[in-house]
């Protein structure tokens, strides 16, 4: 019996996984509300909107209906943004696989969730969305993975998380092939602690690399040094969110994840650091919730933004020291000026290194 395959949202990291399915000989029906980017891959088996230059396999088709989509699928991967993903999960009761269970859940949004009681991660959010048997076996997908160089075969190494072993493992076959290494790991409250935060710490790092072209007293090791910093910062979070393995930190889904995003060309969070400092793009908005409210005049979704805020708020919670977290976000606010704040960020990151020491 033939695999079906669906991906909620069309946006170029679940087009590529899409496209990483399909070469498998794989059906792969993939959703999206836009109806020019359905068309464009129905018709030219391109999607020119969200990753252009990339030819689509047949066995890819598109529709602007969520019920076909979710209907009878073996697997559904969700990719919507976090800002509209339990509106998602709330359509996916409609259908009897999803009632019954039948469909295999894997996630691959990253970010966090508002709730009343402060943020949560994408799986425990969604677990409380849908019936129960999904608990415990959704899969959280994540790891070092542009979703321009995934399209372009380029190799590329996956984490597919599950407290379930055995759904952990269904999702590395499907996903596996020539290009894509994916490797299981029963650590999903550290792979989302990553996949969320990391996107912080690349604002930071963009910052500092357009500061740097300006400057003598930044280069390479400084940027070393906000790397790790970073990191440090992220495993603390994710131990004060639950993370049962410290190695996810040092794995692909942790400093790997990390220094692609901060480092890479492709980075949308890295741009939106250099924005900043080369473009006073903050300057149009008022402060964070104005900024995400209106992101859609940036002309690209840095997550990174939506995370500062929802890192801020744990932060506070459990009472954490994380300095470059809260510098970022006090910058989106508007109650720091960029200028000056990565110099001020490394002078607050080193007195701390030196009172741990």
């Amino acid at each position: 019996m033939s695999i079906k395959v669906g991906i909620l949202s069309a946006g170029a990291w679940g087009t590529a996984i899409g496209k990483q399915i399909a070469q498998k000989n794989i059906d792969v029906q993939i959703w999206d509300y836009m109806e020019d980017v359905v068309e464009d891959i129905n018709k030219n088996h391109k999607n020119t909107r969200y990753l252009p230059g990339v030819t689509l396999p047949k066995k890819m088709k598109a529709t602007s209906e969520i019920k076909d989509v979710v209907s009878g699928k073996d697997f559904l991967i969700l990719s919507t943004p976090s800002l509209y993903l339990v509106d998602t999960a709330k359509e996916l009761l409609k259908s009897k696989n999803i009632q019954n269970g039948k469909t295999i859940i894997g996630i691959i949004t990253k970010g966090f969730i508002p709730s009343p009681s402060g943020p949560r991660l994408i799986v425990s959010t969604l677990e409380d969305y849908l019936p129960g048997f999904y608990r415990d076996n959704l899969v959280y997908i994540s790891g070092p993975s542009h979703a321009e160089e995934v399209a372009a075969n380029k190799v590329t190494g996956l984490i597919s998380a599950c407290v379930n072993g055995k759904n952990s493992i269904k999702f590395r076959e499907l996903l596996s092939s020539r290009s894509l290494f994916v490797f299981s790991s029963i650590d999903v409250i550290g792979v989302q602690t990553c996949a969320a935060t990391k996107n912080v710490i690349a604002i930071a790092f963009g910052m500092l690399d357009a500061i740097q072209e300006r400057s003598q007293v930044f280069g390479n090791n400084t940027e070393s040094l906000l790397l790790a910093a970073g990191l440090n910062e992220i495993q603390k979070l994710g131990q004060a969110l639950g993370a049962t393995h410290p190695e996810t930190f040092t794995s692909i889904s942790g400093v790997g994840d990390l220094d692609v995003t901060c480092r890479s060309h492709h980075g949308r969070n890295r741009k939106f650091g250099r924005d900043i400092i080369n473009h006073n793009i903050i300057g149009q908005f008022s402060d964070i919730d104005d900024l995400i409210k209106k992101i859609d005049r940036v002309g690209y979704l840095p997550e990174g933004v939506i995370a500062a805020k929802y890192v801020n708020q744990i932060m506070d919670k459990y009472k954490l020291k994380l300095s470059i977290s809260s510098i970022v976000y006090k910058i989106l606010n508007k109650e720091m000026s960029p200028q000056g704040a990565i110099g001020i960020l490394l002078g607050d990151y080193a007195a701390a290194m030196t009172v741990e020491s």
